[in-house]
């Protein structure tokens, strides 16, 4: 089973939505389930929470070659959005241990998780709130 926010999955769909029709590959983060109170899972099941923009340090990336916008091995998984209604993996696609892919109409029924051999993995949305990355 894969654990992801409700309002992670909203914040991507929303993403893919306003950049159809081009396509979108976001870096995604997972959090242990033992920083979700409200979650009710064993404390060391991770949940996806946070995603990092590819526009971060994009400057750099383009003089460079090299992606600061995410941290350096800490994304497990990976969103790609795939306009044409492919909802699959493709070889063509980013791969992370974990692949959440959407196709229009961009709602919860068109985004699937995949592992890296393309198989579909179960995905269930919960309802808490993440921590805050950079605390008050």
């Amino acid at each position: 089973m894969v654990y992801a926010t409700r309002g992670l999955t909203e914040s991507l769909l929303r993403s893919a939505e306003e950049a159809d029709p081009d396509e979108v590959s976001i870096s995604l983060s997972v959090t242990p389930a033992e920083e979700l109170p409200e979650a009710s899972l064993p404390p060391e099941t991770p949940v996806f929470t946070h995603f990092y923009m590819p526009e971060a340090g994009g400057s750099v990336n383009f003089v460079f070659g090299m992606d600061l916008g995410t941290p350096v091995g800490q994304t497990q998984g990976r969103f790609v959005s795939h306009p044409n209604g492919e909802l699959r993996v493709r070889q063509t696609d980013d791969f992370k241990e974990l692949i959440f892919v959407a196709v229009p109409p961009w709602n919860e029924d068109s985004l699937a998780v995949f592992d890296r051999g393309g198989e579909r993995q179960p995905l269930e949305l919960l309802d808490v709130e993440p921590p805050q990355e950079f605390p008050e």
